[in-house]
């Protein structure tokens, strides 16, 4: 077999036992094959014409759902990172996002018991899949798949973070080192951890797992 076929394999026998342990908890889960699977997995899960809150995802823009809720037309988008908007129109949208029919997210870490495990830099996104919106739909990419809680924040520590700085071009030592100093710096955006083990609601946090390299 060629080595995507394997990968490919692999990630979706994975992903078998993570779903049956991610719907134990309450959440919702499949597994797509490919980002354009995974763009209309959950595409299809927003009914037309809701609010859809927009948070900070790489993954979400690289398989295409991002630009197709901002410009289609079809849903009531409220985005905070639309360009040219002020700081506190930016942070007036976090807030009205929380009241969202839908929130479309990732997660920077999954664990193979089934845990959600991110860092946030304002605390929207982590409020949001916590308690808001009405549904919450993350598209979470194989390759953020961990083995506990321990290697999660490792994770998110020595990759996630370093990463979204120079992505955002902050001033903080990571984007100088590639590792993270955990600075004191005004402009940190590693501010706020969280860990989901359930979701108290069943089925309202609906996680598309994706068999493709995405994301950070």
């Amino acid at each position: 077999m060629e080595d995507r076929a394997v990968k490919s394999w692999y990630y979706e026998k994975q992903a078998e036992g993570l779903i049956k342990k991610l719907e134990k908890k309450g959440f919702k889960a499949q597994y797509a094959a490919t980002a354009d699977q995974a763009r209309e997995a959950v595409l299809a899960l927003i009914p037309e014409g809701a609010t859809v809150a927009l948070t900070g995802s790489q993954t979400l823009e690289q398989i295409g759902v991002k630009p197709y809720l901002r410009d289609s037309g079809k849903y009531q988008t409220i985005d905070p990172y639309e360009p040219g908007i002020s700081p506190a129109e930016g942070l007036a949208r976090r807030k009205r996002g929380l009241t969202a029919q839908v929130m479309v997210s990732s997660t920077n870490a999954l664990t193979r018991d089934g845990a959600l495990v991110n860092l946030d830099g304002m605390g929207n996104r982590v409020a949001g899949m916590i308690f808001g919106p009405d549904q919450v739909i993350l598209a979470v990419s194989m390759n953020k798949v961990v083995q506990d809680l321990d290697e999660a924040w490792a994770r998110i520590r020595r990759k996630v973070s370093p990463m979204n700085n120079k992505r955002l071009g902050l001033p903080n030592p990571c984007t100088e080192t590639g590792f993270c100093a955990d600075c004191a710096n005004q402009t940190r955006i590693c501010n706020y951890f969280t860990v989901i083990e359930r979701s108290f609601i069943p089925g309202r946090i609906h996680i598309v797992l994706i068999g493709e390299d995405l994301g950070y």
